[in-house]
């Protein structure tokens, strides 16, 4: 787990669960690295999620395929070291989990062993139930991903809205109680209806957490780099940036270049 402090009372998946049942909203936010880590929890956020998104907006992957388990123990390694407050969520990333439950439970030891991380999510429903089930058999907390499923961007060939088609969301709505009777503690919806999200929260007794999914669920979730507007050229209508990063950091650092073009920096005081 991340870092004990005994005058802090730590995000729990039984508190995300209480939550829901007072309806208190759940705030969720990604973080990559230690200082990100430190910066989101102490401003207060429930859950940090160590994305599989770090593909795209760390490595600058066009898909969240590439990024290995390795690289995602390093970087949740590093988050942790960061967090004394929110539960730390560790995406399982493509290949490590899917279609071999032996090797999915074998991945999800990795993670949890080298970076005390709290928990895992994996993208899927009835497709990965063996190996979700494999996992919670060792005492390891899961939490769910439906809807668009990034991992599977090969097999629908865009990043549109998913289960708009009556089939699509029946099947969603039965995935999502195979993964509450199953044993996972949450569930993510991406990119789905609102109506459709605000069902599957109301049916389930588990923390809905929703990303493009409307405001019926029980929280929301968003890509930390998005957010405060370190990217630029990521503008989906779900998402909201409540800063604009990328521009503050642009002008200091031309700031800086002009000082020492110009011999201002370091000045005297800065000398030693």
């Amino acid at each position: 787990m991340s870092v004990h402090n005994e005058n802090i009372r730590r995000v729990t998946t039984q508190r995300l669960i209480e939550m829901k049942k007072r309806g208190e909203k759940i705030s969720m936010l990604t973080a990559y690295d230690y200082t990100m880590g430190a910066i989101v929890d102490n401003a207060g956020v429930d859950i940090i999620l160590v994305g599989d998104s770090a593909s795209n907006v760390i490595c600058g992957n066009s898909t969240t395929l590439p990024i290995t388990l390795d690289q995602m123990i390093f970087l949740a390694k590093s988050v942790v070291r960061g967090v004394k407050r929110a539960l730390v969520v560790v995406d399982m990333p493509f290949g490590s989990y899917q279609g071999n439950s032996k090797e999915a439970l074998a991945s999800a030891i990795r993670i949890m062993k080298e970076t005390h991380g709290d928990c895992l999510k994996l993208e899927g429903g009835e497709e990965i139930l063996e190996s979700v089930k494999r996992i919670l058999s060792a005492g390891i907390p899961v939490m769910g991903h439906l809807g668009l499923m990034p991992q599977s961007i090969n097999k629908y060939g865009s990043y549109a809205v998913r289960a708009q088609k009556e089939t699509e969301a029946e099947k969603l709505i039965r995935d999502a109680h195979l993964l509450e009777e199953a044993g996972c503690f949450g569930l993510v919806l991406e990119k789905i209806p609102a109506k459709l999200a605000q069902q599957v929260a109301s049916e389930l007794t588990i923390p809905v957490i929703g990303i493009g999914a409307g405001n019926g669920v029980d929280g929301q979730v968003l890509v930390l780099h998005d957010m405060v507007g370190l990217t630029q050229d990521f503008s989906p209508r779900f998402l909201r940036r409540y800063a604009n990063m990328q521009g503050i950091m642009n002008e200091a650092i031309k700031h800086y270049v002009s000082d020492v073009k110009s011999g201002d920096f370091p000045s005297g005081m800065e000398q030693y």
